[in-house]
Formats: C-alpha cells, sequence, structure tokens
C-alpha cells in the first residue's frame, strides 16, 4: 500500500546524508521500508484528503504568506510609479507569446507578420501545455485569457509548493520540507512564480515526478514526466532522470514490467511536440533549425554562456547579469552538494542535467536565474542546514531572504526592462 505523500513511511534524520541514504535504494533499489511498495497501487486507506491537507497545510500557507509580501510590495512600488500591477504579472514578454497561443493557435511557417505589419518571430518554440491550460479555463470560466494565465500560474504555484513539500519529508523531514518551501518561495526570481511564465507549472510537475520517483510509482512517474515534455523544452532534463532511475531498475530486475513502462512513457510528450512541429514545417530537425535560425538560441555547451561571464569580470553590466552569475555559481556549488550528500539518483541528475542544460544554453545570460526556478531539488542543503539553526536564526534568513526577493521582483518587473 502506498503511504501518504506528506508522510514519511519512516521517521528519518534531519540530515541530508542521512536522508539520502535511506531513500536511495528505495528509489532505484531494494526498499529499507517495510511499508514501501513498488507502486501505482491502490491509494491510502489511513489517510484521505482531509489528512493530507491538514499535513501540507502549513508549507502552504507559509508559501503563500511569502508570495504576498512579494506581491504587496510589487504593488505598493508599481502603484507610486504609475504602472498598472496586474500587467505587469500577465501583459509582459513571453507572457504575450503565451496569450497569442492560447487566442489564436500556432503559427502556420517561420515567416509571420505582427499586427504592425512588420516581421515578427514564429510562437512555435513555446511549448503547449501552459497556453492549452489557459485556453482551457477561459473557455469554462467569465476569465479573459490574461487572467486564465494568472489562475493557471497560481493554482500550479500551490501544486508545485505541495509536490516540493512531499519530496522534502521524503527524502528528510517535514521541518526540512517545509523549509524547501519557504526556500523555493523567496528565489530573487520568486516573482515569476505569479507570472503568466510556465516555470511555475513545470516546477509542479518536476516535483511530482521526482516524488513518485522516490515512492517507486513508476507510471505515475512516466506519465507526469510525459505531460513535462509539453511544457517546456527542459523536460529533457527530468526524461533523463526518469529514463536512468528506469535504467538502473531494470539492470537490477525490480519492479517487474513498470520501470520498462516509465522510461517509454517519460520523453513522448517531449518528442511528440518536436514531431509536431517537425511535420508542421517539414523537416525533422525542425524546432532546433527554427531556434539557430530565427531566435537565435540553442545549446552551445556553455561558450556564450562562459564569454559573457568575463564580461561580467571586466566591464559594468546591469544587476540582472551579476545575479545571474551569482546564482549559477550558487547552483554550481549546491549539485556538487547534492552529490556528495548521496541524495537519490533521480534529485541528483535532474539537478545536475538542468544546470547544464540552463549554463550550455546560449544568449539570455540574464534570465538564467530565472532558469534555474523549477530546479528546487538544489535547495536541499540550504533547507537541511537551516533545519539545524535555531528557530530564531530560521525566522530572521527567510525575512531577510523575502525582503531580498521582493525587491528584486520589483526591481525585475518596474526597471528592468528585458524578460525576467
Amino acid at each position: 500500500m502506498s503511504a501518504d505523500p506528506t508522510v514519511p513511511t519512516k521517521p528519518l534524520a534531519d540530515t541530508a546524508s542521512g536522508a539520502a541514504a535511506r531513500v536511495r535504494d528505495r528509489t532505484v533499489g531494494r526498499s529499507s521500508s517495510p511499508s514501501a511498495t513498488t507502486a501505482d497501487g491502490p491509494p491510502p486507506s489511513d489517510g484521505g484528503t482531509r489528512r493530507r491537507l491538514s499535513a501540507v497545510a502549513p508549507a502552504l500557507v507559509t508559501y503563500v504568506l511569502l508570495r504576498l509580501v512579494g506581491l504587496i510590495v510589487l504593488w505598493i512600488f508599481a502603484h507610486r510609479a504609475g504602472a498598472d500591477f496586474w500587467s505587469l504579472l500577465h501583459s509582459r514578454y513571453d507572457s504575450l507569446w503565451y496569450a497569442q497561443i492560447a487566442e489564436q493557435g500556432y503559427d502556420q511557417s517561420l515567416d509571420n507578420v505582427g499586427p504592425d505589419g512588420k516581421p515578427r518571430l514564429p510562437n512555435l518554440p513555446f511549448f503547449p501545455l501552459y497556453p492549452g491550460l489557459t485556453a482551457g479555463v477561459a473557455a469554462v470560466t467569465p476569465f479573459s485569457i490574461p487572467v486564465s494565465a494568472l489562475v493557471v500560474s497560481w493554482v500550479a504555484g500551490l501544486a508545485a509548493a505541495w509536490g516540493i513539500y512531499a519530496v522534502g519529508v521524503q527524502l528528510a523531514s517535514r521541518r526540512v520540507a517545509l523549509l524547501l518551501v519557504a526556500l523555493w518561495a523567496v528565489l530573487p526570481h520568486a516573482v515569476v512564480q505569479n507570472m503568466a511564465y510556465t516555470e511555475t507549472l513545470f516546477t509542479a510537475l518536476v516535483a511530482w515526478t521526482l516524488y513518485a520517483l522516490l515512492r517507486r510509482r513508476w507510471l505515475t512517474a512516466g506519465v507526469l514526466c510525459l505531460i513535462a515534455g509539453f511544457s517546456r523544452p527542459t523536460a529533457s532534463a527530468l526524461i533523463a532522470a526518469v529514463g536512468l532511475a528506469a535504467l538502473v531498475a531494470v539492470v537490477r530486475r525490480q519492479d517487474g514490467w513498470r520501470p520498462w513502462a516509465a522510461g517509454l512513457l517519460a520523453p513522448l510528450g517531449y518528442l511528440g511536440y518536436l514531431a509536431w512541429i517537425g511535420q508542421r514545417l517539414g523537416r525533422a530537425d525542425a524546432y532546433f533549425h527554427m531556434q539557430s535560425t530565427t531566435w537565435k538560441i540553442g545549446f552551445d555547451g556553455g561558450v556564450d554562456t562562459f564569454a559573457t561571464f568575463r564580461q561580467v569580470l571586466t566591464k559594468a553590466v546591469p544587476l540582472s547579469y551579476y545575479t545571474a552569475t551569482l546564482l549559477m555559481a550558487l547552483a554550481v556549488l549546491l549539485v556538487v552538494l547534492l552529490a556528495l550528500d548521496r541524495y537519490p539518483l533521480p534529485v541528483v541528475v535532474y539537478s545536475l542535467a538542468f544546470l547544464v542544460l540552463t549554463v550550455g544554453t546560449e544568449e539570455y545570460y540574464w534570465a538564467k536565474g530565472r532558469y534555474l526556478v523549477p530546479a528546487f531539488a538544489l535547495l536541499l542543503p540550504v533547507a537541511v542546514a537551516l533545519g539545524r539553526a535555531r528557530l530564531r536564526t530560521r525566522i530572521l534568513v527567510l525575512g531577510l531572504l523575502a525582503l531580498i526577493s521582493a525587491w528584486y521582483g520589483t526591481y525585475l518587473s518596474l526597471i528592468w526592462t528585458y524578460s525576467p
């Protein structure tokens, strides 16, 4: 019988290495708990919705309160600047592309003309899950497309917080899980979690996929990863995590046919969208060709990133460049700590692959901090360390981070003139 997603199957030590060691075998090897099962079984009979909601309520309340701090600060400064608060959340940059797709669908070719009669970039690089959900909400509610997009993002934020909490409980303890949610809510780019962007929806899918892997619920993990493949191209990092975990289980002859199914299901959403673009544009490599020729973006192994990094060290650049540099450096350190602390294979593989994609993608250096928002697992070592601190220290640290996040979110929304 599967365990409640917010209640560990057995008490876990409040340390990273101890937690990771206990979960590692259960993830891709032997079960370390008599109550752990091979997944996809019936729902728990000793819990129910009320119990699960009661267990996760502190995490959801914490998440909402911390994000409200950021939004209230943004509203105050937007009001003083004469800017429309809601437009800052749903009608800027990528948000406009998703709204256009939700309203008008995808372009038929790479040659398109905007409302002003001038050529514009094709909207095909934007994956369909978020605009599809936005259109669905708009179809069944009186909300406009922009408001529906925010509804999707905000509901996804709660789902992501719940999933992050479940992963934290599974790997460590409720205290660490709560801190993990709080840290994710006060990231420098956390304002994006409340905007009409895809990072929050993708994070929710990642969190619940990783949780399913940790519980060896192979079919659930495969299906969720398939859906995530329709959300963002960085789903390839999650596909790698599911695929490698499934491969290890197959080699060890565990859980029968389920790991095979998970490994086969995981890439279907991502590959399906690439195939659809190929069919629409008439060439097998259409997606990557479009990215390199029209949007001027692709994977160069980090050449462009390191070239920009050298400029950051030698020239005066905007604040967002310094922030991106700091966050990428911290991400490198944290992924090393994840590996050294022996966290479960899927967690390490996803985090490492996601970091490689972030650093290795050319252009948009300033946005790499936003790209890292779905990599919440990198925060595990920080959550564990903070969990050992005194309550007063935890409150002071989270309070300071909340203020920094609110200030930087306001900067990205009101002063920075490009996509956050």
